[in-house]
């Protein structure tokens, strides 16, 4: 017998890539400073918040500053961030994730978005995908960061589905250990030696087929 289900999605690596605009927002950054910022380091900022990753980045360049100047430099990030972000279109979504929703709007699954991004609606909107999602939990909805499993939680009652009944997409060690503290199904997309603690893993999501998702259903 089909039970319900639903699935949440993470957004960063999942269904656009965005790290990469953070990543030149961030090293622009490290530049003005005097100094450089590798993508190698960049792994350091995976997950992280965005005043949590201005203090690691100050910290790799041994610079110190006032908190109003870090104020100044964290508004300064984000608003060269969001110029990389309304520059974004459809063709920036990533492959495979078309097929999902299409699939799970044709068996009628309600899925939603969790994300701490307090960016995620305007991504959404800018890659035309804003109005498929049942529902959007960001960062403007949350009060504590992955791993904690507030975002998931939120998501499923936004969805009206029980946590248990709930499949969640992502690409970060952190939002699988959130998926998994939330008693949810854990899906990770990238490296199985990274995201072992997820339920199942896929190297991208074109690796998930009708198939394994029928399967979830009954």
């Amino acid at each position: 017998m089909k039970k319900e289900i639903a699935f949440i999605f993470d957004l960063d690596g999942v269904i656009v890539d965005t790290a990469k605009y953070h990543y030149l927002a961030w090293k622009n950054l490290a530049n003005a400073l005097g100094f450089d910022f590798t993508e190698e380091q960049n792994e350091l900022l995976k997950g992280v918040s965005r005043i949590q990753s201005l203090e690691i980045l100050l910290s790799l360049g041994k610079v110190n500053l006032s908190e109003e100047k870090k104020q100044v430099l964290l508004i300064q990030k984000n608003k060269e961030y969001l110029e990389y972000v309304n520059k974004m279109t459809s063709e920036e979504i990533l492959p495979g994730v078309n097929d999902l929703l299409n699939f799970l709007e044709i068996n009628d699954i309600k899925y939603a978005l969790g994300s701490a991004s307090k960016n995620a609606p305007l991504i959404l909107e800018k890659v035309g995908l804003l109005n498929r999602f049942t529902a959007i939990v960001d960062g403007n909805d949350v009060s504590k960061a992955k791993p904690d499993p507030e975002v998931f939680l939120i998501g499923a009652k936004k969805l009206g589905i029980n946590p248990e009944n709930c499949v969640v997409v992502e690409d970060a060690i952190a939002g699988i250990e959130a998926a998994n503290a939330a008693k949810m199904i854990s899906i990770g997309i990238g490296d199985a030696n990274v995201l072992y603690e997820a339920d199942y893993v896929f190297k991208d999501m074109t690796a998930i087929t009708p198939d394994f998702l029928k399967n979830l259903m009954n």
